[in-house]
This record gives structure tokens, sequence and C-alpha cells, in this order.
């Protein structure tokens, strides 16, 4: 079934997504990769404020290309999650209530969307020229000395994604794994 849902992202929404949900997300969401979560997870344990409000929010894990005259981003495929997972658990307790990436999560990660009611969407890799089309906005918000991997903020209209972890943990490659098993 899809669904269109907005970002930023309430816990009232995510208690309606189900592990393999199509989505398509319009509205604010924020870029973040390994170094990023890094220095914001830092700053959480000094008690330090962050630069980007994570109530609410929906990481997506890219590193896009510079944008081409006329686009406001270049390709923009999803970077493979587990690189954000030692971070995560802190930020989804902070109020993350969703993330975008490919890949496998660890159970640390699962076990915090659980506690606190975040889910994981999964973006086609190698489409990452598609995807961004569904980028009207982007501007660098912080960490610019990281270069393409800099937080950015996002405007996005429907951003095709799956839910491939639900709030309740259940786990799409799981059950597409069981499921197929089952047919043998």
């Amino acid at each position: 079934m899809e669904k269109r849902i907005t970002a930023p992202l309430t816990k009232d929404v995510v208690k309606t997504l189900k592990a393999g949900d199509s989505c398509l997300i319009s509205g604010v969401i924020y870029t973040a990769r390994d170094a990023a979560h890094k220095r914001l997870v830092e700053l959480a344990e000094a008690g330090k404020p962050l630069p980007i409000d994570v109530e609410n929010s929906v990481i997506y894990y890219v590193g896009p290309t510079p944008a081409k005259p006329g686009q406001a981003i270049g390709s923009a495929g999803p970077t493979t999650s587990y690189r954000m997972d030692a971070y995560s658990p802190t930020l989804i307790k902070l109020g993350e209530t969703g993330m975008i990436g490919k890949g496998k999560r660890s159970p640390e990660v699962i076990a915090a969307m659980k506690e606190c009611g975040a889910v994981y969407f999964g973006a086609i890799g190698g489409c990452g020229a598609l995807l961004s089309s569904c980028i009207k906005k982007a501007e660098i918000v912080c960490y610019e000395d990281l270069g393409a991997e800099a937080v950015r903020r996002l405007e996005v209209e429907d951003l095709p994604v799956v839910v491939v972890i639900d709030a309740e943990g259940n786990n799409l490659y799981e059950i597409g794994r069981k499921e197929y098993l089952e047919t043998l």
C-alpha cells in the first residue's frame, strides 16, 4: 500500500507505518552521514544544543554530488546505514523519528526504534539521479567542512521509500526472506 507522509514525521504517523509500506515523503528532511552523526552525538553527550532540531526529524543518509546549473542538488542516492548504527540510538532517543538509507540495522538501533517510536526507510541504491529529482531545495545547515557529508536541510516532494523496519521492529528483510523460503 502506498502512503503519502509529511516530514517532520510525528510519532502518531510513525505508528501507522508497517514494514513493506511504500511511501512518498514530502516536507523537510535532513542529510547526515557518519562524520556528521559523530559530531551531533558528541554535542548531545556534552549537553550542548544541536545545530538541527532532531525532534520528529527524518535523516537521509546521503552524500550528494554537486548540483548542476538549475538543480537543487546533484545525484542523491542512499548510503549504507550500518555506518550510522553507533550514533543512531542517541539521535532516536533525542526524538528522531525517521531514517532513510540502505541495508541492515543493528539490534541496538532496532531496540531504540521500538522503545522510542521510530521507523527505518529504505531508498533504492543506484537511483540517485531519480531521487534527486524529488529534492526541490537543498541548503547546508552545518559542518560545511565535511563537503558532500555536510548536514543539509532538504525540501522534498514525493521522495519514494519503503518501510524496511517499523516501530514495532518488524523487518522487511527478515519477512521477505521468510516468505521466499516458504515458497521453496
